[in-house]
């Protein structure tokens, strides 16, 4: 009973992993930049969130205007500074990107200070319910509910709309695409400001489940890149499987070896770059 407790656990948590991870995947995957700012955009939401419920008492208002606050963010920041470095290699990228997520993280801590906060779960998601005499936790299921319908909503988007097909398009050949009189740059300047959308909603769901702290986002942008190697660069379903697959493997192995959680996380993703280098949903 035990491990079912840890695995939906893990499936809870894999929900969340998949909101940071989905916008990584698009941004790295599709539109080839290595964003190493992303987690601190799921730092942001998460402290933006808390002192949005903070301030006012009401939970659903931090988790509509604190993810849209991001996605304004992202969307400033890819428009007006990151577009300027897509030509240039992922080296430079890397350390412009680092330096924009260490400033953010210097400005949680000079607004809300160093030490991390706890965050009250909703009152109306407080206690548990009963699954075949299961109990679990209401937020839980509210996380997975939640997290399973924005999935349905990004995978529409991608899969099923003018926007991913585009987008698809721009990420094999920027040119051909400007050449129908689409503006590409406008497209990716959406892109971010989507995964920056998603990376907020994660931070404000994983608030009451683990508190927020500055240094949050190194831990989120480590899985995120996991995730993203796992299930392959640019794929949606990549980006699903793996986050349950390794919210699972953390869930589980932290009744089991609880100092090596984290540790099973990498393993796992080795065994897929060994079995399968492109990842399990990974193109050539």
């Amino acid at each position: 009973m035990l491990y079912v407790f840890q695995v939906l656990n893990g499936i809870g948590i894999g929900m969340i992993y998949f909101l940071i991870s989905i916008g990584l995947t698009l941004i790295f995957g599709i539109m080839n930049f290595v964003n190493f700012a992303h987690g601190a955009f799921y730092l942001l939401g998460a402290y933006l969130g808390y002192q949005v419920a903070l301030s006012t008492g009401s939970f659903t208002l931090a988790l509509i205007t604190a993810p849209l606050a991001l996605a304004a963010i992202g969307w400033l920041s890819e428009r007006y500074f990151l577009s300027r470095l897509y030509d240039i290699p992922h080296t430079y990228q890397i350390l412009v990107t680092l330096g924009l997520s260490l400033v953010i993280q210097e400005l949680v801590i000079s607004i809300w200070g160093p030490v991390g906060t706890t965050v009250a779960i909703p009152e109306a998601l407080r206690g548990v319910i009963f699954i075949g005499g299961f109990p679990y936790p209401k937020y839980r299921i509210f996380v997975v509910l939640f997290a399973g319908i924005l999935a349905l909503l990004v995978w529409f988007l991608l899969e099923r709309t003018r926007y991913g097909a585009l987008l698809r398009a721009g990420s094999e050949s920027t040119q051909m695409v400007s050449m129908l009189g689409i503006d590409i740059y406008r497209l990716f300047s959406a892109t971010f400001a989507l995964g920056a959308l998603l990376a907020g909603i994660a931070g404000v769901l994983s608030a009451p489940l683990r508190g927020t702290d500055p240094f949050m986002s190194g831990e989120a942008l480590a899985i995120g890149f996991v995730v993203v190697v796992i299930g392959g660069l640019g794929r949606f379903e990549g980006a699903l499987v793996g986050s349950i697959l390794v919210g699972v493997v953390q869930s589980v192995m932290s009744s089991v070896w609880s100092e090596g959680a984290n540790i099973m996380i990498y393993v796992a993703m080795g065994l897929v770059i060994l079995l399968r280098p492109r990842g399990l949903f990974g193109r050539a």
